[in-house]
């Protein structure tokens, strides 16, 4: 699995992971199979009523208008998932890591007709392959990508850290973070330390005593440190 670093407004560089080409295309063809189904349905449910020509036509640009704006509607109110995409466990997000605006969405969505429609996804996975992050030209040029939400095989290796055998925890409160939580803890606190950054750490350290409730004695590096620490012991 491809990765990129995104940059936080905080200046902190974090690894993504990108959606592999195989997880889009699945992700393409369960959508498929849903309009498919749902085009069933409809054409069904016309063919049973009695009604005009104009009213015919009426039918289907209401129930088809969904069918027309179904990736764009599903990303905007779905926190950048469309079903195929949920299924998939894959997400458009901005190139810093934060939710796209509709603004976003409705760019990628327009040139959904150049990536996918004309060219039957052709253009979409070349630009993806060529690109590095997962973009295709709808993603460029909405300044968005597509990443994936599955936990990397490599995940527990990355938060473990050493704990010598005669350790002794200090804030047993940390078990009220996950896994996930300590590892975003862990890997913007290392990314401070190395670029020096004492604001990021500051930050770390305040938004982490509060979520503990906790007033510790410690100097920020040494508390947040022995947190990461403390939650290893009672994980490991």
């Amino acid at each position: 699995m491809d990765n990129f670093q995104i940059e936080t407004a905080q200046n902190v560089r974090i690894n993504q992971n990108v959606a592999n080409i195989g997880d889009r295309v699945l992700a393409f063809l369960v959508d498929v199979l849903i309009l498919l189904a749902f085009n069933t349905i409809l054409v069904l449910a016309l063919r049973g009523v009695e009604i005009n020509l104009s009213q015919r036509w009426v039918s289907i640009l209401i129930f088809g208008l969904p069918i027309f704006l179904y990736h764009l509607l599903w990303e905007t109110f779905n926190n950048g998932q469309s079903l195929g995409k949920a299924v998939m466990k894959i997400r458009v997000v901005k190139l810093d890591g934060s939710k796209p605006s509709f603004s976003n969405y409705l760019v990628r969505w327009l040139l959904r007709i150049i990536d996918i429609s004309i060219t039957s996804g052709a253009v979409a996975i070349v630009t993806i392959l060529l690109n590095g992050k997962g973009q295709r030209l709808g993603d460029l040029a909405a300044q968005t990508t597509v990443i994936s939400e599955r936990d990397s095989s490599s995940f527990h290796k990355t938060l473990v850290v050493d704990v010598p055998a005669d350790y002794k925890p200090q804030y047993p409160q940390v078990t009220l973070f996950s896994d996930k939580d300590i590892q975003s803890i862990k890997n913007i606190f290392t990314e401070a330390k190395r670029n020096r950054n004492n604001a990021v750490i500051l930050a770390l350290h305040r938004q982490i005593t509060s979520k503990l409730e906790i007033e510790p004695k410690e100097k920020p590096v040494i508390f947040i440190e022995k947190v990461i620490t403390d939650y290893n012991f009672y994980t490991q």
